[in-house]
């Protein structure tokens, strides 16, 4: 069996007719509309919207028609507005009803085509032969407001949900468009399309690279977080591999094309998501699942009660189609149509104001079952740009004059490290002077000279001699190995202290992990950087579980090995690297300051940036799956309880003359399961944000 990648119904993929081809995969659909939404969301939306703007007010003047207007000419005017409803606006139930029919299934269409028919179809007969049945009610308002509200709760759905091929179109923008290659001494821009392999290109400060390549001149700092998850940039060199849409930072560079096209680091990203997006299979949709079972359950009862007591219990025709349209509009689903729409909008409202963005009811629903949480590090648990944690002085100096003379030393330097030594000398106050000379050390720091004639020096070990570091190495790599980037400052070629700068965590990261591992999850930092800055991120967070050196692939691959073990697995990430993971996931929530392709990539949205909000979401998942699974048992309880009754349950006590009230009744019990169902998803905006 196949499933419909729109509504998760099962289809036979042997009778069903209703496919689609998409990047090479046949997809199979249980229903015309969810093939039209599949292939042509927009005209699917369009004809949602047209045939709400049609329902709703016909709707609400069959109401007034029913209970505030009393006109002689009432029925036949209501049955006009409903017939508009019924077989305009409803269309698409008669539609789907056939292709279930087709498909051998059941789904939420059949439900509704049935019912509002009967509901229909009776009244129309009351109103022409009024004698037929004497009881004399109609029931067109019955009919007309499950297809408005089952219309609204659609179009509310499609609204919600998100396309992987967004995704896709966000990883596609980041490769640059124009490429400068080098042709003898002149350069011309080409289209990124035309470059070819062996090509060479030059890279100015600031520009992404254009595809995949080998440094040949020139030495820079490139930015690789987008692809890598690797925090701090990537100083480059001749001989060095670039990547493709990753951003040359600071110098000029000459490179030769290594691999263009699909081929590149970027297009396998673009096409790790297209393939776990097909692969992913859809959730099946609780009322259709009941529905499949309950229609046919429904109609046979209709049917084989009505036979039975018109053969066996001799009643009159009259009455037997009477006890058949009775229990079919007392099972009429009108609560079951705004059951698990009435919760997701109050929930999804409550976590909008509060900066949670839910882009579809299946997310809530796979939230509410997670039980692993998969954690990128870089700008998800940390804020994503170095910042200075220490500052160490030597043989008695002081820690101020060190992070001021590192502050003179970087002033005119682009680099990520000088800006964030530079950042927090301002934070501290510190009059910052301009150097009186400027050299800049490729691969190993900067020596400057200040007004006094000293040379100040601040890089890596490369800037000094081993013999002189002796003294300071266990503070060298106290700092090392706590995950830090250490840079060493020296005055007059002798070291006078060190300055540890690293990407450090949110302020709500240990609360978050706390409160994930109180309610029973297992946690996993999954990271692109080095396992010395995962294990020290893991120790002070208190994570067990760690994966270092983790490329895209590998991210995607490691959830794929938890759901083969039965995990319900959720990603939290931010970058491009975590695009393949957000998709392949159960539930991708990708925080809101993170790029463009992960927020399209995830089925939740942190917009606050603030980590917390993810176990939020989670818990808000279970409270509303809870008030849905509430509602859908009030959706059918009542109606459920009243179908003995509709057979003629009460027909050896009080005779036939029980259907005198029995449509009343049956009113009453859609009305009431409705009331209670709004008034129980209500109570989920009293869920506190804590």
């Amino acid at each position: 069996m196949a499933t419909d990648p729109i509504c998760g119904m099962n289809v036979d993929e042997r009778s069903s007719k209703l496919t689609s081809i998409r990047e090479g995969r046949k997809y199979y659909f249980c229903s015309a509309n969810c093939k039209l939404q599949f292939e042509r969301p927009e005209r699917e939306m369009k004809a949602l919207r047209t045939a709400l703007f049609l329902s709703w007010p016909l709707t609400a003047a069959v109401a007034m028609l029913t209970y505030v207007l009393q006109l002689s000419y009432g029925n036949y005017l209501m049955l006009l507005l409903a017939s508009l409803v019924q077989f305009y606006a409803g269309q698409r139930f008669y539609a789907g009803i056939i292709d279930a029919a087709k498909n051998r299934s059941a789904n939420m269409d059949t439900l509704i085509a049935i019912g509002t028919t009967a509901a229909w179809a009776y009244s129309a007969v009351v109103t022409f032969l009024p004698s037929v049945f004497p009881t004399g009610g109609v029931y067109f308002d019955t009919s007309t407001i499950i297809i408005s509200l089952i219309l609204t709760g659609t179009y509310m759905q499609r609204l919600a949900e998100s396309r992987a091929s967004t995704a896709v179109s966000a990883l596609i923008a980041l490769q640059p468009k124009i490429a400068h290659v080098v042709v003898g001494g002149s350069i011309t821009d080409r289209p990124i399309e035309d470059i070819k392999e062996g090509d060479v290109m030059l890279v100015k400060p600031g520009e992404g690279i254009p595809t995949d390549s080998i440094v040949l001149e020139g030495e820079s700092s490139v930015d690789e977080s987008m692809i890598t998850g690797e925090s701090i940039p990537v100083t480059k060199r001749a001989g060095d591999r670039v990547i493709g849409g990753t951003i040359n930072a600071t110098g000029s560079l000459k490179i030769r094309a290594s691999k263009v096209g699909e081929d590149t680091a970027l297009s396998q990203i673009i096409k790790i998501v297209q393939d776990a997006a097909s692969s992913k299979v859809p959730i099946q949709k609780l009322a259709d699942k009941i529905s499949s079972y309950f229609v046919p359950v429904v109609v046979a009862i209709g049917l084989l009660s009505a036979l039975g007591w018109h053969f066996i219990g001799s009643v009159g025709a009259n009455t037997s189609v009477l006890i058949f349209v009775s229990v079919l509009i007392i099972a009429c689903p009108c609560a079951l149509g705004i059951a698990t729409p009435a919760a997701l909008l109050v929930s999804s409202g409550k976590a909008a104001k509060n900066g949670i963005l839910v882009k579809s009811g299946e997310s809530l629903q796979i939230a509410s079952r997670v039980d692993t949480i998969v954690l990128d590090k870089t700008g998800t648990l940390t804020k994503g740009k170095p910042e200075v944690t220490d500052v160490v002085a030597f043989q008695g100096g002081s820690a101020k004059d060190i992070l001021g003379l590192a502050a003179m030393a970087e002033t005119n330097s682009e680099h990520v490290l000088g800006r964030a030594i530079v950042e927090r000398a301002k934070k501290e106050n510190i009059a910052v002077e301009f150097p009186n000379s400027f050299t800049y050390r490729r691969g190993s720091g900067i020596i400057s000279t200040d007004n006094e004639g000293k040379r100040i020096a601040v890089g890596n070990r490369d800037l000094f001699a081993n013999e002189l570091l002796a003294p300071f190495e266990k503070q060298i790599q106290a700092l090392e190995l706590g995950g830090k980037t250490t840079l060493i400052v020296g005055i007059d070629e002798k070291p006078a202290g060190l300055i540890g700068i690293a990407d450090v965590l949110k302020d709500d990261s240990r609360k978050t992990i706390d409160a994930f591992q109180r309610a029973g999850k297992s946690v996993w930092l999954i990271t692109g950087d080095n396992e010395r800055v995962a294990d020290a991120i893991s120790k002070e967070l208190g994570i067990k579980n760690t994966m270092a050196h983790a490329k895209p692939q590998d991210k995607m691959e490691k959830i794929s090995g938890l759901q083969k073990d039965g995990h319900i697995v959720a990603m939290v990430g931010d970058g491009v690297n975590d695009a393949p993971a957000l998709t392949k996931a159960n539930l991708g929530i990708a925080i809101g300051a993170g790029t463009e392709v992960a927020i399209q990539a995830g089925g939740i949205v942190l917009i606050k940036n603030n980590i917390y909000d993810a176990y939020i979401a989670l818990e808000l998942g279970k409270r509303t799956m809870s008030k849905i699974r509430q509602n859908l048992f009030w959706a059918f309880g009542y109606n459920t309880i009243l179908i003995p009754v509709a057979a003629g349950a009460l027909i050896p006590f009080f005779t036939v003359s029980v259907y005198g009230f029995l449509p009343l009744l049956a009113a009453f019990a859609m009305a009431f399961s409705s009331v209670t169902v709004v008034g129980n998803s209500l109570l989920l905006a009293r869920f506190k944000i804590r």
